[in-house]
């Protein structure tokens, strides 16, 4: 069993290495809201009391790397459908399951080294210092948990879908509201009671919460209650993924 896990995942770390473009492209974005927004608010978020907005979004920034990465590796499984490649999986004496963990492994790997290169391009070039540098393992750890969160988000809508337009328009409906509305940008003390809710939904909200307590010191749920609710959606949206890909027809 392990083994063909192994297999599924080490397939999925090839198909990122190999893909340079890929790898660049996925960059882009994040950084993007890492320069641009850090420094362009920054003299603001300081004048307001706050400390360094660099600091405080960079956590932020990592979890838009991971769950972009991470939804969209959904999109391979319609790509080996189209192509012919998930048939032969599903051939192969291994069950469904299995499939899908190694997958979902393969591709929370992936968005976690993502991840970790935004961390480091921060740090490198953004002036970005973890609060403690023992506690950047732990945080590289919990990038794992919220990738492999919605490496089966993104299995399971994949599962139910058969074109990649249809997906793209479904994720990107999905990603935006919930990287905007997860406290990513800015502080959920203070904010309206409604989007203080909306915030307490969303799981990605506990992520970058996690992250922050990791490496900056400070977290508004406490890591505590992040890792409690991270393991239980994630257990939630792995059974889902298992349960909508055995559905999957080829």
């Amino acid at each position: 069993m392990f083994k063909k896990i192994y297999i599924l995942w080490l397939r999925q770390l090839k198909r990122y290495s190999r893909s340079k473009s890929r790898i660049v492209g996925s960059l882009a974005q994040p950084l993007l809201f890492l320069f641009a927004l850090g420094y362009g608010f920054g003299a603001v978020y300081q004048k307001a009391g706050e400390g360094s907005y660099i600091d405080f979004l960079t956590p932020g920034i990592v979890g838009m790397s991971i769950i972009f990465t991470s939804i969209f590796s959904g999109m391979e499984i319609i790509w080996d459908r189209q192509f012919g490649f998930l048939k032969e999986m599903m051939v192969a004496p291994m069950s469904r399951f299995e499939i899908m963990v190694g997958r979902t492994l393969g591709g929370a790997t992936v968005a976690t080294l993502q991840g970790a290169i935004v961390l480091a391009i921060a740090i490198v070039l953004g002036g970005f210092v973890p609060y403690s540098w023992p506690a950047v393992f732990p945080a590289i750890l919990a990038m794992f948990l919220v990738a492999v969160l919605f490496c089966a988000m993104g299995t399971m809508v994949a599962s139910l879908l058969n074109d990649m337009q249809g997906f793209q328009l479904i994720m990107n409906f999905l990603i935006m509201p919930l990287f905007f509305l997860s406290g990513a940008l800015f502080p959920l003390q203070g904010i309206p009671k409604a989007i203080s809710a909306i915030a307490a939904m969303n799981p990605l909200s506990y992520g970058i919460d996690a992250f922050r307590a990791l490496l900056i010191n400070a977290s508004h749920y406490g890591l505590p209650v992040d890792l409690a609710v991270l393991c239980s959606v994630t257990a939630v949206f792995i059974f889902l993924g298992s349960y909508f890909f055995s559905k999957v027809q080829i």
